[in-house]
């Protein structure tokens, strides 16, 4: 079982391309944790404004009655990508792993299976 630092770290340095993950509160908007990111990405302020991609995909669910789980959000962007994986794990409720990945560099497969391992190893 891993912690919230050592699944950040694992992440950033086991993925391809990836240039800043966080653990985010999507009922609050707060990073749990953060690694990456930088003066050009406030992985904060990225955080918080996915918060609302994951409320709002869930109220679109409930509305068409939809009975099924998000396992993965994906965002393609020119130079990035960026994915939201909700945990389901042991008190993973409300919580996500939102990853940012250089798309020059980035195996998005590879990427979705290294996130999805780092979620089962992740103990909140």
């Amino acid at each position: 079982m891993a912690n919230t630092e050592t699944a950040l770290k694992d992440a950033m340095t086991s993925i391809e391309g990836a240039t800043g993950v966080a653990l985010v509160d999507y009922t609050s908007g707060m990073a749990l944790g953060t690694l990456g990111g930088g003066k050009d990405f406030n992985l904060e302020i990225a955080a918080a404004g996915n918060t609302d991609v994951v409320r709002a995909k869930l109220r679109t669910m409930e509305h068409l009655g939809l009975k099924d789980e998000i396992e993965d959000i994906l965002i393609t962007l020119g130079t990035q990508y960026h994915m939201i994986r909700l945990l389901k794990a042991r008190g993973g409720n409300g919580l996500f792993l939102y990853l940012v990945l250089d798309s020059g560099r980035a195996n998005l497969a590879m990427a979705r299976h290294q996130l999805k391992k780092i979620e089962a190893d992740l103990e909140v």
